[in-house]
């Protein structure tokens, strides 16, 4: 196992093992993180672990022309039923993506650390958040980190506290980053749920082809 100094920087993620795990230790610095993020690496930890940072393979990602919108999400669209938000309110957002009860998750892996971390990444524009709204009220968002330069979004969590929430939030997401000329959103790993939207699985090797 890898283990960081306080030099920023990591192995190459062909050291990472079959579960994606390449090293631990380190801090959750800006200069870090964002290191990091460009050579597509992720912190993702318990609070009773060290810091754990993975490269996994294949990775989740979804090309953004690829978006899946089904017919009943169109309807909610057409009839704006949520207003959508961007960076209005990241610290909640990311607050509550922490607090979610998450079937698959026993605990969050977002630590008080990597939510100050977060935040910080935020206040220097690298992290930007969604929010959707109900009646004024905060029912569902998402967060990550946009490498504007790379033209790729690092999308790390989201919740929804009512049905279809986070997925208007994602498509709405999605269409903005379309705008940008975003050619890949990164979903780390597999999930139904974003397969739904259209993500698919690539290698490790081509995922990083995006970040050079």
């Amino acid at each position: 196992m890898y283990v960081l100094t306080d030099a920023i920087e990591f192995p190459p993620v062909t050291y990472a093992d079959s579960d994606g795990l390449l090293a631990l230790g380190g801090d959750l610095s800006t200069d870090r993180l964002l290191e990091a993020y460009n050579h597509g690496i992720f912190p993702w930890y318990s609070d009773d672990q060290p810091i754990l940072w993975f490269s996994p393979d294949p990775r989740m990602v979804l090309f953004p022309l690829k978006l899946k919108v089904s017919k009943s999400m169109r309807q909610l669209i057409r009839k704006n039923r949520f207003e959508v938000t961007f960076n209005k309110d990241f610290e909640s957002v990311i607050e509550s993506c922490a607090m979610i009860k998450r079937p698959e998750q026993e605990d969050t892996w977002i630590t008080s650390d990597m939510k100050n971390a977060y935040k910080k990444l935020h206040e220097l524009g690298y992290a930007i958040s969604v929010e959707v709204w109900e009646d004024s009220t905060l029912v569902g968002g998402l967060y990550g980190v946009f490498l504007e330069d790379k033209k790729v979004f690092c999308g790390e969590s989201m919740f929804s506290k009512v049905s279809n929430a986070s997925k208007y939030g994602f498509i709405t997401l999605v269409e903005w980053l379309k705008q940008k000329e975003v050619r890949l959103v990164d979903c780390q790993v597999y999930t139904d749920h974003l397969a739904s939207l259209g993500a698919v699985e690539i290698s490790r090797d081509e995922f990083i082809e995006y970040l050079k």
